[in-house]
Protein backbone atom coordinates (compact mmCIF):
# COMPACT_ATOMS: atom_id res chain seq x y z
CA UNK A 1 0.00 0.00 0.00
CA UNK A 2 2.80 2.26 0.64
CA UNK A 3 4.45 1.57 -2.50
CA UNK A 4 0.99 2.44 -4.03
CA UNK A 5 0.32 5.41 -2.72
CA UNK A 6 4.63 6.67 -3.05
CA UNK A 7 4.07 5.84 -6.53
CA UNK A 8 0.10 7.50 -7.06
CA UNK A 9 1.91 10.82 -5.77
CA UNK A 10 5.30 11.16 -7.89
CA UNK A 11 3.06 10.64 -10.60
CA UNK A 12 0.63 13.59 -9.25
CA UNK A 13 3.81 15.73 -8.28
CA UNK A 14 4.88 14.90 -12.05
CA UNK A 15 1.40 15.83 -13.32
CA UNK A 16 0.92 18.89 -12.23
CA UNK A 17 4.49 20.03 -13.20
CA UNK A 18 4.26 19.71 -16.63
CA UNK A 19 0.94 21.55 -16.78
CA UNK A 20 2.09 25.07 -18.24
CA UNK A 21 1.46 27.44 -15.12
CA UNK A 22 1.65 25.00 -12.81
CA UNK A 23 -2.24 24.60 -13.92
CA UNK A 24 -3.18 27.90 -12.57
CA UNK A 25 -5.07 29.90 -15.02
CA UNK A 26 -3.29 32.79 -16.87
CA UNK A 27 -4.19 35.30 -19.90
CA UNK A 28 -1.00 35.90 -22.07
CA UNK A 29 -2.72 38.35 -24.68
CA UNK A 30 -6.02 38.82 -25.92
CA UNK A 31 -6.10 39.32 -30.19
CA UNK A 32 -8.49 39.74 -33.20
CA UNK A 33 -10.01 36.62 -34.78
CA UNK A 34 -8.87 36.94 -38.01
CA UNK A 35 -6.00 34.54 -38.84
CA UNK A 36 -4.82 36.63 -41.38
CA UNK A 37 -3.73 39.04 -38.23
CA UNK A 38 -3.09 36.81 -35.11
CA UNK A 39 -0.21 39.00 -34.86
CA UNK A 40 -2.88 41.52 -34.02
CA UNK A 41 -2.70 41.98 -30.27
CA UNK A 42 -5.10 44.27 -28.70
CA UNK A 43 -5.08 46.45 -25.33
CA UNK A 44 -8.64 47.57 -25.84
CA UNK A 45 -11.82 46.60 -28.62
CA UNK A 46 -15.18 48.62 -29.30
CA UNK A 47 -18.43 47.14 -28.20
CA UNK A 48 -19.53 44.42 -30.61
CA UNK A 49 -15.69 43.39 -31.10
CA UNK A 50 -15.25 39.35 -31.83
CA UNK A 51 -11.98 38.68 -29.59
CA UNK A 52 -9.90 35.85 -28.88
CA UNK A 53 -8.50 35.85 -24.99
CA UNK A 54 -5.17 33.63 -24.91
CA UNK A 55 -3.50 31.61 -22.27
CA UNK A 56 -3.32 28.37 -20.39
CA UNK A 57 -5.48 26.19 -18.28
CA UNK A 58 -8.44 28.04 -19.53
CA UNK A 59 -11.05 25.50 -20.38
CA UNK A 60 -12.94 25.97 -16.68
CA UNK A 61 -14.18 29.06 -17.82
CA UNK A 62 -17.86 29.49 -17.47
CA UNK A 63 -18.14 33.18 -17.32
CA UNK A 64 -16.39 36.53 -19.27
CA UNK A 65 -17.33 40.04 -18.10
CA UNK A 66 -16.02 43.47 -19.56
CA UNK A 67 -16.11 46.06 -16.84
CA UNK A 68 -19.89 44.99 -15.36
CA UNK A 69 -21.12 43.59 -18.73
CA UNK A 70 -21.15 39.71 -19.18
CA UNK A 71 -20.57 38.36 -22.01
CA UNK A 72 -21.96 35.53 -24.20
CA UNK A 73 -19.75 32.49 -23.79
CA UNK A 74 -20.05 29.08 -25.79
CA UNK A 75 -18.44 25.93 -24.26
CA UNK A 76 -17.61 25.51 -28.05
CA UNK A 77 -15.25 28.08 -28.32
CA UNK A 78 -13.37 28.08 -24.89
CA UNK A 79 -10.28 25.28 -24.68
CA UNK A 80 -7.38 25.13 -22.33
CA UNK A 81 -5.59 28.12 -24.18
CA UNK A 82 -7.91 30.53 -25.96
CA UNK A 83 -11.67 32.05 -25.54
CA UNK A 84 -12.80 33.53 -27.99
CA UNK A 85 -16.12 35.98 -27.71
CA UNK A 86 -17.79 39.17 -28.36
CA UNK A 87 -17.50 42.46 -26.54
CA UNK A 88 -20.84 42.89 -25.07
CA UNK A 89 -22.49 46.04 -27.37
CA UNK A 90 -23.95 47.41 -24.39
CA UNK A 91 -22.57 50.12 -22.61
CA UNK A 92 -21.13 49.50 -18.64
CA UNK A 93 -22.47 51.42 -16.19
CA UNK A 94 -19.37 50.96 -14.26
CA UNK A 95 -16.10 51.27 -15.73
CA UNK A 96 -13.34 49.59 -14.22
CA UNK A 97 -11.29 48.45 -17.62
CA UNK A 98 -11.02 44.93 -16.89
CA UNK A 99 -11.46 41.88 -18.30
CA UNK A 100 -12.48 39.17 -15.90
CA UNK A 101 -13.08 35.38 -16.22
CA UNK A 102 -14.95 33.37 -13.55
CA UNK A 103 -14.33 29.77 -13.45
CA UNK A 104 -15.99 26.76 -12.63
CA UNK A 105 -14.42 26.58 -9.45
CA UNK A 106 -15.09 30.01 -8.41
CA UNK A 107 -12.14 31.19 -9.12
CA UNK A 108 -11.41 34.31 -10.96
CA UNK A 109 -9.19 36.05 -13.11
CA UNK A 110 -8.74 39.76 -13.90
CA UNK A 111 -7.04 41.47 -17.18
CA UNK A 112 -6.15 44.93 -18.05
CA UNK A 113 -8.24 45.58 -20.70
CA UNK A 114 -10.11 48.87 -22.10
CA UNK A 115 -13.85 48.73 -23.89
CA UNK A 116 -13.80 51.65 -26.41
CA UNK A 117 -17.19 53.29 -26.40
CA UNK A 118 -18.00 54.81 -29.91
CA UNK A 119 -18.94 58.12 -30.45
CA UNK A 120 -22.48 58.77 -32.44
CA UNK A 121 -22.58 57.91 -35.67
CA UNK A 122 -25.16 60.71 -37.33
CA UNK A 123 -26.29 58.88 -40.38
CA UNK A 124 -29.76 60.69 -41.66
CA UNK A 125 -32.75 62.82 -40.77
CA UNK A 126 -36.58 61.90 -42.05
CA UNK A 127 -36.85 64.96 -42.59
CA UNK A 128 -34.17 67.58 -43.58
CA UNK A 129 -36.66 70.10 -43.86
CA UNK A 130 -38.42 69.51 -40.72
CA UNK A 131 -40.53 72.74 -39.04
CA UNK A 132 -39.94 74.42 -36.12
CA UNK A 133 -41.89 72.94 -33.15
CA UNK A 134 -42.15 69.58 -34.98
CA UNK A 135 -40.82 66.00 -33.95
CA UNK A 136 -37.61 65.34 -36.43
CA UNK A 137 -35.93 62.33 -36.31
CA UNK A 138 -32.55 61.39 -36.68
CA UNK A 139 -31.38 58.04 -37.28
CA UNK A 140 -27.59 56.99 -36.56
CA UNK A 141 -25.95 54.48 -34.67
CA UNK A 142 -24.75 54.39 -30.87
CA UNK A 143 -27.03 57.13 -29.30
CA UNK A 144 -26.46 56.59 -25.58
CA UNK A 145 -27.94 58.89 -22.61
CA UNK A 146 -27.58 61.26 -21.73
CA UNK A 147 -26.95 62.75 -24.93
CA UNK A 148 -27.90 66.11 -26.64
CA UNK A 149 -28.41 67.56 -30.53
CA UNK A 150 -27.71 70.86 -31.30
CA UNK A 151 -28.43 72.94 -34.23
CA UNK A 152 -26.32 74.94 -36.55
CA UNK A 153 -27.44 78.51 -35.27
CA UNK A 154 -25.78 78.14 -31.70
CA UNK A 155 -29.57 76.26 -30.27
CA UNK A 156 -30.35 73.04 -29.21
CA UNK A 157 -33.58 70.96 -29.52
CA UNK A 158 -35.65 69.27 -26.50
CA UNK A 159 -34.38 65.67 -26.95
CA UNK A 160 -38.24 63.96 -27.09
CA UNK A 161 -37.01 60.31 -27.16
CA UNK A 162 -33.49 58.06 -27.41
CA UNK A 163 -33.38 54.72 -28.82
CA UNK A 164 -29.75 53.48 -29.86
CA UNK A 165 -30.44 53.94 -33.18
CA UNK A 166 -32.90 56.50 -33.57
CA UNK A 167 -33.84 59.68 -31.65
CA UNK A 168 -36.50 62.10 -31.81
CA UNK A 169 -36.28 65.82 -30.98
CA UNK A 170 -38.08 68.78 -31.34
CA UNK A 171 -36.47 71.44 -33.89
CA UNK A 172 -35.77 74.88 -31.32
CA UNK A 173 -36.39 77.97 -32.72
CA UNK A 174 -33.36 79.64 -34.33
CA UNK A 175 -32.44 76.57 -36.10
CA UNK A 176 -30.18 77.78 -39.43
CA UNK A 177 -29.83 75.64 -42.45
CA UNK A 178 -26.32 73.23 -41.67
CA UNK A 179 -25.01 70.56 -39.61
CA UNK A 180 -27.16 68.97 -36.72
CA UNK A 181 -24.74 67.42 -33.78
CA UNK A 182 -24.78 64.73 -31.49
CA UNK A 183 -23.48 64.49 -28.51
CA UNK A 184 -22.95 61.54 -25.51
CA UNK A 185 -20.62 61.17 -22.81
CA UNK A 186 -18.23 59.51 -25.32
CA UNK A 187 -17.89 62.15 -28.21
CA UNK A 188 -19.90 64.89 -30.28
CA UNK A 189 -20.65 63.87 -33.95
CA UNK A 190 -21.81 66.90 -36.31
CA UNK A 191 -23.80 65.31 -39.28
CA UNK A 192 -22.90 65.05 -42.99
CA UNK A 193 -26.05 66.02 -43.60
CA UNK A 194 -27.10 69.35 -43.20
CA UNK A 195 -30.66 70.45 -41.90
CA UNK A 196 -32.50 73.01 -44.41
CA UNK A 197 -30.01 72.05 -47.00
CA UNK A 198 -30.06 75.24 -49.70
CA UNK A 199 -26.90 74.60 -51.17
CA UNK A 200 -27.10 73.47 -55.10
CA UNK A 201 -31.13 73.80 -55.57
CA UNK A 202 -31.87 72.61 -59.11
CA UNK A 203 -35.33 72.78 -59.60
CA UNK A 204 -37.70 74.85 -57.34
CA UNK A 205 -40.59 76.71 -57.16
CA UNK A 206 -39.22 79.90 -55.91
CA UNK A 207 -39.70 81.44 -58.27
CA UNK A 208 -41.26 78.91 -60.68
CA UNK A 209 -38.90 78.63 -63.64
CA UNK A 210 -38.47 76.23 -66.77
CA UNK A 211 -40.92 74.98 -69.63
CA UNK A 212 -43.53 72.90 -67.71
CA UNK A 213 -46.65 73.33 -65.15
CA UNK A 214 -46.48 76.33 -63.88
CA UNK A 215 -50.03 75.21 -62.41
CA UNK A 216 -49.12 72.51 -60.29
CA UNK A 217 -46.64 75.16 -58.15
CA UNK A 218 -48.54 75.56 -54.65
CA UNK A 219 -47.97 79.14 -53.06
CA UNK A 220 -50.44 79.03 -50.87
CA UNK A 221 -51.78 75.82 -49.51
CA UNK A 222 -55.31 75.43 -48.89
CA UNK A 223 -57.56 72.79 -46.84
CA UNK A 224 -55.73 69.11 -47.73
CA UNK A 225 -52.35 70.89 -48.84
CA UNK A 226 -49.55 69.93 -47.04
CA UNK A 227 -47.84 72.67 -45.41
CA UNK A 228 -44.81 74.40 -46.75
CA UNK A 229 -41.44 73.39 -45.95
CA UNK A 230 -39.55 75.62 -47.94
CA UNK A 231 -41.42 78.23 -50.03
CA UNK A 232 -43.23 76.81 -53.10
CA UNK A 233 -43.71 73.41 -53.81
CA UNK A 234 -44.80 71.09 -56.42
CA UNK A 235 -48.19 68.56 -56.25
CA UNK A 236 -49.08 66.28 -58.99
CA UNK A 237 -53.07 65.13 -58.90
CA UNK A 238 -53.88 62.91 -61.65
CA UNK A 239 -55.27 59.91 -62.66
CA UNK A 240 -52.14 58.38 -65.12
CA UNK A 241 -53.27 55.04 -66.85
CA UNK A 242 -50.55 52.69 -67.30
CA UNK A 243 -47.78 54.27 -69.46
CA UNK A 244 -49.20 57.48 -69.55
CA UNK A 245 -47.32 60.63 -68.21
CA UNK A 246 -46.68 64.63 -67.55
CA UNK A 247 -43.88 66.56 -67.19
CA UNK A 248 -43.79 67.91 -63.90
CA UNK A 249 -41.11 70.35 -63.97
CA UNK A 250 -38.03 71.34 -65.61
CA UNK A 251 -36.53 72.22 -68.87
CA UNK A 252 -32.83 73.49 -70.83
CA UNK A 253 -30.50 75.88 -69.21
CA UNK A 254 -32.58 78.87 -71.43
CA UNK A 255 -35.15 78.41 -69.40
CA UNK A 256 -34.56 77.32 -66.07
CA UNK A 257 -31.86 80.27 -65.87
CA UNK A 258 -29.45 80.38 -63.60
CA UNK A 259 -30.58 77.59 -61.11
CA UNK A 260 -29.76 75.24 -63.83
CA UNK A 261 -26.07 76.40 -63.10
CA UNK A 262 -25.91 75.15 -59.64
CA UNK A 263 -24.56 71.35 -59.92
CA UNK A 264 -21.05 71.83 -59.18
CA UNK A 265 -18.52 70.86 -60.97
CA UNK A 266 -17.13 68.23 -59.22
CA UNK A 267 -20.28 66.32 -58.94
CA UNK A 268 -20.48 65.80 -62.99
CA UNK A 269 -16.60 65.10 -62.78
CA UNK A 270 -17.29 62.40 -59.65
CA UNK A 271 -20.88 62.02 -59.03
CA UNK A 272 -20.10 58.78 -56.65
CA UNK A 273 -18.99 61.88 -54.22
CA UNK A 274 -22.42 63.67 -54.13
CA UNK A 275 -26.39 62.85 -53.44
CA UNK A 276 -29.44 63.69 -55.34
CA UNK A 277 -31.96 64.70 -52.51
CA UNK A 278 -35.44 66.31 -52.56
CA UNK A 279 -38.02 65.89 -50.40
CA UNK A 280 -41.50 63.95 -51.05
CA UNK A 281 -45.01 63.59 -49.74
CA UNK A 282 -47.18 60.65 -50.96
CA UNK A 283 -50.54 61.82 -50.32
CA UNK A 284 -51.62 58.82 -51.88
CA UNK A 285 -49.15 55.62 -52.26
CA UNK A 286 -46.66 56.02 -55.14
CA UNK A 287 -47.86 52.17 -55.89
CA UNK A 288 -47.43 52.17 -59.55
CA UNK A 289 -46.47 53.86 -62.91
CA UNK A 290 -42.63 55.19 -62.90
CA UNK A 291 -41.83 58.68 -62.10
CA UNK A 292 -38.11 60.03 -63.97
CA UNK A 293 -35.76 62.02 -63.38
CA UNK A 294 -33.21 64.01 -65.90
CA UNK A 295 -30.37 66.02 -64.07
CA UNK A 296 -26.69 67.46 -64.80
CA UNK A 297 -26.93 66.50 -68.91
CA UNK A 298 -25.85 69.51 -70.99
CA UNK A 299 -27.88 67.75 -73.86
CA UNK A 300 -32.20 68.93 -74.62
CA UNK A 301 -34.62 66.22 -75.32
CA UNK A 302 -33.75 62.64 -74.74
CA UNK A 303 -35.05 59.62 -72.81
CA UNK A 304 -32.51 57.92 -71.39
CA UNK A 305 -33.32 58.93 -67.52
CA UNK A 306 -32.90 57.39 -63.76
CA UNK A 307 -35.96 55.77 -62.59
CA UNK A 308 -37.44 55.97 -59.61
CA UNK A 309 -39.15 53.17 -59.22
CA UNK A 310 -42.22 52.29 -56.91
CA UNK A 311 -43.65 51.68 -54.07
CA UNK A 312 -43.09 54.60 -51.70
CA UNK A 313 -45.57 55.88 -48.95
CA UNK A 314 -44.46 58.71 -47.33
CA UNK A 315 -48.26 58.43 -45.36
CA UNK A 316 -49.04 62.24 -45.96
CA UNK A 317 -45.51 63.65 -43.85
CA UNK A 318 -42.41 65.17 -45.91
CA UNK A 319 -39.87 63.09 -46.26
CA UNK A 320 -36.00 63.21 -47.33
CA UNK A 321 -35.10 61.12 -50.28
CA UNK A 322 -31.23 60.32 -50.91
CA UNK A 323 -30.16 58.53 -53.84
CA UNK A 324 -26.20 58.44 -55.01
CA UNK A 325 -25.78 60.51 -57.76
CA UNK A 326 -23.64 57.94 -59.16
CA UNK A 327 -26.58 55.71 -59.43
CA UNK A 328 -28.47 58.19 -61.19
CA UNK A 329 -25.62 59.17 -63.86
CA UNK A 330 -25.16 55.85 -64.42
CA UNK A 331 -28.72 55.82 -65.90
CA UNK A 332 -27.72 58.13 -68.91
CA UNK A 333 -26.69 56.29 -72.01
CA UNK A 334 -24.43 57.92 -74.44
CA UNK A 335 -27.39 58.97 -76.29
CA UNK A 336 -27.81 61.15 -73.53
CA UNK A 337 -24.13 61.98 -72.91
CA UNK A 338 -22.16 61.18 -75.98
CA UNK A 339 -18.91 62.79 -75.21
CA UNK A 340 -19.11 61.11 -71.06
CA UNK A 341 -19.63 63.60 -67.85
CA UNK A 342 -19.31 67.17 -69.41
CA UNK A 343 -18.87 70.57 -67.14
CA UNK A 344 -21.09 72.45 -68.98
CA UNK A 345 -21.05 76.86 -67.99
CA UNK A 346 -24.21 77.64 -69.49
CA UNK A 347 -25.69 75.24 -66.91
CA UNK A 348 -27.72 71.88 -67.28
CA UNK A 349 -30.60 70.24 -68.78
CA UNK A 350 -33.96 68.71 -65.38
CA UNK A 351 -36.77 67.04 -66.14
CA UNK A 352 -39.46 65.57 -63.66
CA UNK A 353 -41.51 63.13 -65.82
CA UNK A 354 -44.28 61.22 -63.90
CA UNK A 355 -45.34 58.36 -65.51
CA UNK A 356 -44.49 56.41 -68.50
CA UNK A 357 -44.62 52.60 -66.96
CA UNK A 358 -46.68 50.17 -66.32
CA UNK A 359 -49.74 49.90 -64.05
CA UNK A 360 -52.64 52.82 -63.50
CA UNK A 361 -51.08 55.73 -60.65
CA UNK A 362 -54.04 57.26 -58.63
CA UNK A 363 -51.09 60.23 -58.06
CA UNK A 364 -51.24 62.93 -55.45
CA UNK A 365 -47.83 63.27 -54.90
CA UNK A 366 -45.51 66.80 -54.09
CA UNK A 367 -42.06 67.65 -54.07
CA UNK A 368 -39.47 70.52 -52.92
CA UNK A 369 -35.85 70.88 -52.75
CA UNK A 370 -34.07 69.12 -55.78
CA UNK A 371 -30.50 69.23 -54.87
CA UNK A 372 -26.85 68.00 -55.71
CA UNK A 373 -25.03 67.83 -52.72
CA UNK A 374 -21.68 66.18 -51.30
CA UNK A 375 -21.60 63.29 -49.24
CA UNK A 376 -19.56 64.36 -46.49
CA UNK A 377 -19.78 67.69 -45.36
CA UNK A 378 -17.53 70.32 -46.28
Amino acid sequence: MAVIMLSAGIYLSCSEDSLPNNGEPRIRYVRVTNPLSSDSLLAAAYQGSTIAIVGENLEGAEQVWFNDRRAVLSPTYVTSTSIITNVPAQIPETVNNTLRIVFANGRTLDHEFEIEISEPEVVSMKNEYELTGNIATIRGNFFYEPLSVSFTGGVAGEVVSVEESMIQVIVPEGAEPGPITVTTNFGATPSNFWFRDTRNIIISSDPFTGWWNESFVVTNPGEGDPPKINGNYIRIVRELSSWNWVEAAGGPPSAMGDISKNIPDAAILNPADYDLKFEVNTLKPYNNNMIKFNLGLSRDFYNDEYRWVPPYDSQGEWETVVISLDEVMSKFTSAAVPDGNIVSPDGYYTRILVGHGPGDLDCDIAFDNFRVVPKVSE
